[in-house]
């Protein structure tokens, strides 16, 4: 279906896909996959330094506690990248990226509290993958903290 899916495949992920139309919120995805916005969990790209991204996975009601994930990445700065140094470090667009199928397998830091069943970005838009929090975590090699207020 996706670079997502098929990467999730490959991972041997057992999962669900969901399809809807245009979204404005992130509230308006999660009503249209059925789940509460904790579920809907936001792929962040941060970026260290030149070169060396980082995809922070963060549930849909939280934000980045950015001084805990300074301090957990060792690091005194970091940033976002704006929009096309983000596709171009990920191959997807801002509102569907996913640490599943990009360009890149960057590192990924899943927020402690991602449990349980959760939807997670398809890799375009009005597509969610939706999958145990746990079996992704292990997947992907996550590193798993607080790192969200």
């Amino acid at each position: 279906m996706t670079k997502a899916t098929d990467a999730a495949d490959q991972l041997g992920l057992r999962y669900e896909t969901t399809q809807h139309g245009p979204v404005n919120s992130l509230e308006e995805a999660a009503a249209a996959r059925g789940i509460e916005p904790a579920k809907l969990i936001k792929t962040i790209v941060v970026r260290l330094a030149d070169d060396d991204y980082r995809f922070v996975l963060v549930p849909g009601d939280r934000e980045i506690a950015w001084p805990k994930l300074r301090t957990l990445l060792g690091v005194k700065r970091m940033s976002m990248p704006d929009k096309d140094t983000a596709f171009a470090v990920t191959g997807y667009v801002r509102g569907t990226i996913t640490p599943l199928g990009g360009k890149h397998a960057w590192p990924v830091i899943a927020d402690e509290r991602i449990t349980g069943t959760i939807s997670i970005g398809g890799g375009d838009f009005g597509i969610g993958i939706t999958v145990d929090a746990d079996d992704l975590a292990k997947a992907l090699n996550a590193t798993v903290a607080d790192v969200t207020d």
